[in-house]
């Protein structure tokens, strides 16, 4: 049975900016510290496969047109794949928090094939920077890895923190302890 690291993309993969939240210019485009070189080694030194998971608010709208988003994107993967970083699956949630659609992260719409099939999800995990991630871990019957500090805190109407600590497997600021944790 394959094992599945879901990621998400912003603030764990590439920085978030912190005044709109949207990388939609290459200008925007930067990396986590150590974030390359540290998924070269998962992909080398463990059996997951890779899936990036991510929620893009309103992408496709005036406020956020695709093709701002897609260069950006497709420079971030064609870096990652230079290096031999390759995700099985780009899963991209363009609706807005407030919609509560069935696809959006911690929902499990966008991900119910790998409940379905044949995955060993209980040695997963989602990595991601926001207590929602956790949740989608929770949701998914994974374990949940929390890089940075949670941006989400004020809408915990989706969070069960019972249930997200008990998923937590690590709490770090860094890809070096994920690596790290992954490899052990």
């Amino acid at each position: 049975m394959k094992k599945i690291l879901f990621i998400d993309r912003d603030g764990t993969l590439i920085e978030e900016p912190p005044v709109d939240y949207l990388v939609d210019s290459y200008e925007k485009l930067q990396f986590l510290p150590s974030v390359i070189q540290n998924l070269v080694d998962i992909v080398r030194h463990t059996d997951f496969e890779l899936v990036m998971i991510t929620n893009q608010d309103g992408l496709g709208t005036p406020i956020f047109p695709e093709e701002k988003f897609w260069g950006p994107h497709n420079l971030m993967m064609k870096t990652f794949e230079t290096e031999g970083i390759t995700f099985r699956e780009v899963l991209i949630d363009k609706t807005f928090a407030k919609d509560k659609a069935p696809t959006r992260k911690p929902f499990t719409g966008l991900v119910t094939h790998y409940m379905q099939g044949d995955f060993d999800l209980e040695n997963s995990f989602v990595i991601g920077d926001r207590l929602t991630d956790v949740q989608l871990a929770v949701n998914l019957g994974c374990k949940g890895i929390m890089i940075g500090k949670s941006l989400d805190l004020a809408d915990d109407s989706m969070v069960d923190m019972e249930k997200v600590n008990k998923a937590m497997a690590l709490k770090t600021d860094n890809w070096t302890a994920i690596k790290n944790y992954l490899i052990r």
